[in-house]
């Protein structure tokens, strides 16, 4: 029999994070009273800006290894603008957990639901995934950077062939694996800088390898300048886009835009192992506990959770419960009687996620 019992450790984080991390595992609660199929068991731990404040550590030993032994991590949002390190920079636990448990796979979703407003005109049927590789690329000089004598300063960008690998697997798995609009054929598209940088150039070659290998799968690339027009001209024929950290950064921030803003924007940490799961959006002090947070983005990010378990340890039900997640969403959306603020609506964050939480009942 598959396994039952799944322990997940909760970070809520600061700000808002806090704030829509409740109603994520509100969310979940229903989900699993509704299925009946598994259990889960949450333990929050401290971590980010404010616990560094008070502590000295954003993120504790303890924390660490909790999210290590857990099933499944699902996080808020980390960091505060005021809360910095002795360097001037901010603090961001989440990405030093990612290099932590190797989370190599930034899986964005950008899906427009109906009832959401999107500033293009020609929105409808918006459904693909950004694709970040989380572990190299400009982010490998995180901690490394040099400054030289106050007048230069230089940041490394790392592409190793092991790491192009595995990112362009698991991009071409996600289109075979996905559920997807019915118009939208699997296809995974290279975003790079090839025409100007070696280490793009390497990273498009590896990528072509690798597609090789899944024949069924169309393939494209593009370029990074053109890919942010064409995500404006026409988001709706692209299904897969996989690039280097920071391209994705950037690119993912663009896409949310497009499918309602940060509040819709879910996103998992994925590696071999582990996973992290955390909606896109920072941690909005100014807004923090005003109950005015979109909890949405929170919300898909715990049904990815729930897909990623199921999937894992083959397990239908948890399958079957990340997809009523995705249903009581879109229904409560297309509704429209129960919105957050930063989509026109009144609803505060706890109402949505308790409409959302009675939806997954009913579904």
């Amino acid at each position: 029999m598959p396994k039952s019992s799944f322990d997940i450790c909760v970070l809520p984080g600061d700000g808002i994070g806090i704030d829509v991390t409740a109603e994520a595992v509100k969310v979940l609660q229903a989900v699993q009273r509704r299925a009946g199929s598994f259990s889960l068991n949450f333990a929050s731990h401290p971590s980010g800006a404010i616990c560094y404040r008070d502590t000295g550590d954003d993120l504790p030993p303890a924390t660490v290894e909790a999210a290590r032994a857990a099933d499944a991590v699902l996080l808020g949002a980390m960091g505060h603008p005021e809360i910095r390190k002795p360097d001037g920079t901010e603090l961001t636990p989440q990405v030093t957990l990612r290099v932590i448990l190797d989370l190599y796979a930034g899986v964005r979703p950008c899906k427009l639901y109906p009832g959401v407003r999107s500033p293009l005109a020609n929105a409808v049927g918006i459904d693909l995934v950004i694709l970040r590789e989380q572990t190299e690329g400009l982010f490998a000089s995180q901690t490394g950077g040099i400054v030289l004598q106050d007048q230069v300063a230089t940041d490394t960008l790392v592409m190793t062939r092991p790491g192009i690998r595995r990112i362009a697997e698991f991009a071409f798995r996600l289109a075979q694996e996905r559920t997807r609009s019915a118009h939208i054929k699997p296809k995974v598209t290279c975003v790079d800088k090839a025409n100007i940088f070696k280490s793009y150039a390497f990273f498009r070659k590896v990528f072509d390898e690798v597609g090789a290998g899944f024949p069924t799968i169309a393939r494209e690339h593009t370029y990074i300048d053109a890919q942010a027009l064409y995500l404006v001209q026409r988001p709706q024929a692209f299904d897969v886009l996989v690039t280097e950290n920071m391209f994705g950064d950037i690119l993912s921030d663009l896409a949310a835009g497009l499918i309602g803003g940060m509040g819709m924007a879910p996103s998992g940490d994925i590696g071999d192992r582990h996973a992290v799961f955390q909606p896109a959006h920072g941690t909005a002090p100014d807004i923090a506990g005003k109950g005015i947070a979109n909890p949405i983005a929170a919300i898909l990010s715990a049904g990815m959770l729930l897909d990623w378990l199921g999937r894992r340890h083959h397990h239908a039900g948890l399958i079957e419960a990340a997809r009523l997640v995705d249903k009581a969403v879109a229904a409560v959306l297309a509704e429209g009687k129960t919105l957050p603020v930063d989509q026109g609506g009144t609803a505060s964050t706890s109402q949505v996620g308790d409409r959302i939480a009675a939806t997954v009942a009913k579904c």
